[in-house]
Parts: C-alpha cells; sequence; structure tokens
C-alpha cells in the first residue's frame, strides 16, 4: 500500500475500485475519477522540465493541465498565468541570482503554463490585490504594461478579474499567504496550492478545500466588480476594478 501511495507502483482499476468499496467509498463520480488519475502517466509539456524545476512547480503545471477551473488569489504579484514576459523577468532577475539561462528557463516555463487560457476549455477567476499593483520591484514601464495585460485578458469570456482595494472589508479569517484553488471535474479531487517563499505546499483534504474556498468567495465579495469592457458596464456610477485601474495607470 505504501508503494500504491506514494506513486511508486501502480494499481489496477480493479483493485483500485475494491478497494475504494473496502474504505466504504460510495461516490461512482469520486472512484471514476480515481481511475483516471490512476491511468495516467504524469507526463506532460511540463516533464522536460524536471532538471531545471523543483518538484512543486511540476506538480503544480499538471494540476493546471487537468483544472476545469482556476481560482488565484495574489497579494504582492500578478498571478503567474496573467504575467507578462517582462514582468516575469524582472521577478526572476531581482529575486533569484541565477543565471541569465535559468532566468530564461524560469521565463519559458511560466509562458507554457499559461497555454492553459488559450483554448477558453478553463475558467480563470483572480482576485488581486491593489498593493500588487503599485510594487516597486519593476519599473513603471514594466508595470504599465502588466496592468494593461491585464485588461487584455479580462476581455476573454473565461477570464474574470478582480481588484480588492486597499479599502476592502477582508476579516481576519483571510489566509495571509496567496493561494491557488485548482478545481477538478470532481469536487473532491481539487486541490488548493498555498504558496511560500521556503516550501509552498499542496492541501486536498475536504476541511481545507472548504476553507479555502470560503475564503475566496468572501474575498470575491468584498472585491471590486470585475473588469469589464465599458460596452459592457451598466453603471458607471459604482466603483469597479476597471475604474481602479484606470487610476492607478494614470499615477505610474
Amino acid at each position: 500500500m505504501s508503494h500504491i501511495e506514494t506513486g511508486r507502483t501502480a494499481i489496477p482499476e480493479e483493485k483500485l475500485r475494491a478497494l475504494a468499496a473496502a474504505y466504504g467509498c460510495t461516490s461512482h463520480p469520486l472512484v471514476d475519477g480515481l481511475c483516471e488519475l490512476s491511468e495516467a502517466t504524469g507526463r506532460g509539456w511540463w516533464s522536460p522540465y524536471k532538471a531545471s524545476h523543483n518538484a512543486r512547480a511540476l506538480d503544480l503545471a499538471e494540476l493546471e493541465a487537468s483544472a476545469v477551473a482556476h481560482r488565484s488569489f495574489q497579494w504582492m504579484y500578478v498571478p503567474g498565468l496573467l504575467q507578462t514576459v517582462d514582468y516575469m523577468r524582472c521577478l526572476f532577475e531581482s529575486g533569484q541570482p541565477d543565471s541569465p539561462q535559468a532566468v530564461d528557463a524560469g521565463i519559458e516555463f511560466r509562458q507554457r503554463r499559461q497555454h492553459v487560457l488559450a483554448d477558453g476549455s478553463q475558467r480563470f477567476h483572480a482576485v488581486i490585490h491593489e498593493a500588487a499593483l503599485l510594487m516597486k520591484f519593476v519599473p513603471g514601464d514594466v508595470m504599465r504594461r502588466q496592468i494593461e495585460h491585464l485588461v487584455t485578458m479580462a476581455e476573454l469570456p473565461h477570464v474574470r478579474i478582480q481588484l480588492l482595494p486597499f479599502k476592502s472589508d477582508v476579516n481576519s479569517t483571510t489566509p495571509g499567504a496567496p493561494f491557488n484553488i485548482l478545481d477538478s471535474q470532481v469536487p473532491e479531487l481539487s486541490t488548493v496550492y498555498v504558496e511560500h517563499p521556503v516550501s509552498s505546499v499542496f492541501l486536498g483534504d475536504r476541511e481545507h478545500l472548504t476553507q479555502y474556498n470560503s475564503a475566496f468567495e468572501h474575498l470575491s465579495a468584498v472585491a471590486l466588480p470585475p473588469v469589464a469592457l465599458q460596452g459592457e458596464r451598466k453603471c458607471y456610477t459604482e466603483r469597479d476594478s476597471l475604474q481602479l485601474i484606470q487610476h492607478l495607470l494614470y499615477t505610474l
């Protein structure tokens, strides 16, 4: 069992179904989802990057590729799937004293991750704190292009972007670390990715899923209405994310 749990040994579908029955699992969608996972090879576009990236980065890429929806909350940075190349380069060069080759590899890997938003098959919802667009670790012109890119991405029908202003009513239970919720077709197989500079973690138990789902719902509720094209806006007197973006662009 330990070899199966750690992925060193595969388990045939009939044995997996028998084990699920023995453990009292009666959810057919969950068992079917587990069987699909057991048959997956784990190989994808991320496989060639094993030599240059840690296991958590590869696991995140795999989860993003298989998710049906992705919800992201960020305090200090623009979510990776929404970053421009110039913004990425500034982050990699200032945060890691790596070689130019390592920086280029990091940018390439992150760009490949962004492909999940290209075909519209995955819903993406980001809540970004206003602070992330005021940080000075990237030059003003880079931040300007990054903010403009957010507006462009928000035009996609499957992308929803909200800004969380400093004056928002965030309660004390809000997680202090940025996090991503990777929603699976089977809700029980969804995963929370909590980012940390030392060691990011993946959480998949019901208690944590409930906690972070509730946190994201609260953040979305207190954030400004999403970025929308002028033609789609129903009211010009209420504050929304686009107005805050326009203000931030004016101050750069």
